[in-house]
């Protein structure tokens, strides 16, 4: 499990390194917000402290404050857009990509291939994963350094302030990410039976498309409705599989994130008390804490957005990984024009996939591309013809001789 989310992680990074410079503005990006969200909290802390210091009550204080404040949220906001705009931008890119590469990798291929996978199975593939693989690098990407950032500045300037305070805040975290590392198995296995289950769907609708005069010439109309209702209830069985997993985990990440909250005012208030602990440094840990919830709780939908994009790369690569068994040739030979010839088929057989009946053996001569082809072949199919352009459609067995010569 370990070596396949590793090989997942490289493919990852295949697809983001002919954009690593726009990948690399958008985590730059979110490293600024990051640190501007740091600070915030401290100024309105120092505001608050010096307000309560104060005797006199100057308008021009509050005023000199919200406006930092304001300044400094409004250029993180600026800043967090156009982070978004860069990462969700590769997404798009990546998207883009992908599909190219699967047009282009699928023209490639024999007709072979496409008789044993099914089409509504390909497009499923090309269409709906590549969208799961773009929410990958885009969202998921985004949440997952965004939580990172978050944790790695926020947490020491927490600690800053009152460590005791901090650690039982932080306390629940671990329980949360155990949580997570629990479900993600879970969440994995269900989103990969929703995507097959959708698969499935696709190609019974694609095929009931394409063949939709054959069912109403044999009246199969009840048949396909049965058919398309038994695969749409697997369908819909998986979804609430994993609609339930889904809404046991988020709600229950969000509790946890807001306990940490209770414990800051809990403690806190006693810390004040004691006066070990000032209203602003008070303030300042609750809003801390606050900006520990949001992506803390997002981290539910940020695992199962990339449970299902490991998935989809799984379905993706699965096709760009087939080689195409009709291969050109490095320095191909040119043929003489005008072409006349004659093919010789010694003792060439062959066999539908998966069909348990005797294969074809053949020994003929053609001598033009409309000639029938004799064959030796099962009772019954003796007088089948094969024209000359189908002979690539199929590979040919290696025990086969084939010889071709030009007049």
């Amino acid at each position: 499990m370990a070596s396949g989310s590793y090989s997942r992680f490289r493919q990852l990074l295949n697809y983001l390194r002919p954009h690593w410079k726009q990948t690399a503005l958008g985590v730059v990006a979110l490293l600024v917000v990051n640190v501007l969200a740091v600070f915030i909290p401290r100024i309105i802390g120092q505001a608050v402290d010096e307000l309560q210091r104060s005797s006199d009550f100057d308008l021009s204080q509050i005023s000199r404050y919200s406006l930092m404040v304001l300044g400094l949220a409004s250029l993180m906001w600026v800043i967090r857009l156009t982070s978004r705009q860069l990462i969700f931008g590769v997404g798009r890119k990546v998207e883009f990509d992908l599909k190219q590469r699967i047009f282009e990798h699928l023209l490639g291929l024999e007709p072979s291939y496409f008789s044993n996978h099914a089409p509504g199975d390909l497009i499923n593939r090309a269409t709906s994963d590549v969208d799961k693989i773009r929410r990958l690098v885009g969202f998921a990407v985004l949440s997952l350094i965004n939580t990172l950032l978050a944790y790695t500045l926020v947490i020491p300037a927490m600690m800053v302030i009152n460590v005791r305070l901090s650690l039982l805040a932080l306390s629940v975290y671990p329980v949360m990410l155990l949580m997570v590392q629990i479900s993600s198995t879970q969440l994995r296995g269900q989103q990969e039976a929703v995507q097959e289950e959708l698969s499935d769907l696709s190609e019974l609708i694609q095929e009931d498309m394409s063949g939709i005069g054959l069912i109403k010439i044999y009246a199969q109309e009840a048949n396909e409705r049965l058919a398309f209702a038994v695969i749409n209830r697997r369908l819909l069985k998986a979804n609430l599989s994993l609609a339930k997993t889904r809404n046991f985990l988020f709600p229950l990440l969000e509790g946890l994130a807001s306990l940490s909250l209770l414990f800051i005012l809990w403690l806190g208030s006693r810390e004040i008390a004691r006066q070990v602990l000032s209203v602003g440094d008070f303030v300042t840990l609750i809003i801390y804490v606050q900006q520990l919830v949001f992506p803390t709780a997002l981290l539910g939908f940020t695992i199962s957005a990339y449970q299902q994009g490991e998935v989809s790369v799984d379905r993706v690569e699965a096709i760009l990984r087939v080689d195409a068994s009709i291969q050109t040739v490095a320095q191909p030979q040119p043929l003489p024009q005008p072409l006349a010839g004659w093919l010789k088929a010694d003792g060439l057989s062959y066999t539908y996939p998966g069909a348990a009946s005797l294969p074809w053996t053949m020994s003929a001569l053609a001598s033009s591309p409309t000639k029938r082809w004799r064959w030796s072949a099962p009772s019954g199919q003796e007088n089948l013809p094969w024209p000359m352009p189908f002979l690539g459609c199929w590979t040919l067995p290696q025990a086969s001789f084939l010889s071709m010569a030009w007049i």
